[in-house]
């Protein structure tokens, strides 16, 4: 009788574990062994599972492949339906519609090119941008979009358009020209026209006079992602509670702030590397995927039986090394 794999207790997935920069390899570089530890320990007991190898240009980060995968979701580029399964969980009406995320946000006017800085910079109070949702709600209803508040930087949004118009996610573009990620061709040609109109719009909106008059960064655009639509019935599969997805190493990988960076390596190392080691050393089957800007590696405690050969294959190597492969 063929013998049911054992589904993971706990998957830890981490963002931006490597990054395409050579400051992220010579801070890496540079990091003590210890800052790896519980990681480095855990990679002995486990076994290789996967690699999702991508493209550092796609619309998808892979860490957003990986979480979509083990949620039992579509995984077409730029078209993972993360709104669409907020709504669900959420327990809001028409959640197997086509919706996207739209975030109201700052871009920073360079001479070149305009650069989308972090939102959560922004301090947008939930009456400022109720405000702002209700001034847009017009011009997103021309293309059969309707908008609904969420938080203050973050609304959802409902539409048939939206059900095949893939977006760049936002961890592909905070801190980055804008520029390559707008949505492209035909498809993506109502939504530039309609980004467009809100920059017209919140130029001039009051809002953004009050927020400058207090030294506040003006909410200037807004950001689309997350769009697609749930297959009709869709529902999480049993193991999805197992997934955590930390963004720790997330805002000082998108600042460039690689001194903030080795310090949040350090933390994960010590909570949730402890975490899932703890759970291993006690006989739970865990998941770690590391997740660069293009590649996924994935790994799984292993059977008894292969131990002793893994540990030789990760005992002689640094964990850097493996995260060179992202």
């Amino acid at each position: 009788m063929p013998v049911t794999p054992t589904p993971p207790r706990q998957h830890l997935v981490l963002p931006f574990a490597a990054c395409l920069t050579e400051d992220w390899d010579v801070t890496v570089r540079a990091m003590p062994p210890a800052a790896f530890s519980n990681f480095a320990r855990l990679l002995q007991g486990m076994k290789p599972m996967s690699t999702d190898c991508g493209d550092p240009l796609s619309l998808s980060p892979p860490h957003e492949r990986v979480a979509a995968q083990a949620l039992g979701l579509a995984t077409a580029d730029g078209l993972i339906p993360w709104a669409a399964l907020e709504r669900l969980q959420t327990g809001g009406g028409g959640a197997h519609q086509a919706w996207a995320a739209i975030t109201p946000c700052h871009w920073a006017m360079g001479r070149e090119h305009a650069t989308l800085t972090d939102p959560a910079f922004l301090g947008l109070q939930e009456d400022e941008s109720r405000e702002l949702l209700a001034a847009m709600q017009p011009y997103f209803a021309t293309h059969g979009i309707t908008l609904h508040y969420a938080a203050p930087t973050h609304w959802l949004a409902e539409g048939e358009v939206l059900r095949t118009l893939p977006t760049a996610s936002l961890d592909r573009v905070l801190g980055r020209n804008v520029d390559p990620w707008l949505p492209a061709g035909v498809a993506g040609r109502a939504t530039r026209l309609l980004q467009n109109e809100m920059q017209m719009l919140l130029y001039t909106h009051p809002i953004n006079d009050g927020r400058s008059s207090r030294g506040l960064p003006t909410v200037n655009s807004v950001w689309i992602s997350a769009s697609g639509a749930l297959p009709e019935g869709f529902a999480p599969p049993p193991v999805a509670s197992a997934l955590t997805v930390p963004r720790t190493l997330v805002q000082p990988a998108m600042a460039g702030d690689w001194a903030a960076y080795a310090q949040a390596w350090a933390a994960l190392n010590a909570s949730e590397g402890a975490r899932l080691l703890a759970l291993q050393q006690r006989g739970e089957t865990v998941r770690l995927s590391l997740c660069g800007e293009s590649t996924a590696l994935s790994y799984e405690s292993a059977p008894t039986g292969l131990l002793t050969r893994l540990s030789n294959l990760f005992g002689q190597r640094p964990f850097t090394d493996v995260l060179g492969q992202l």
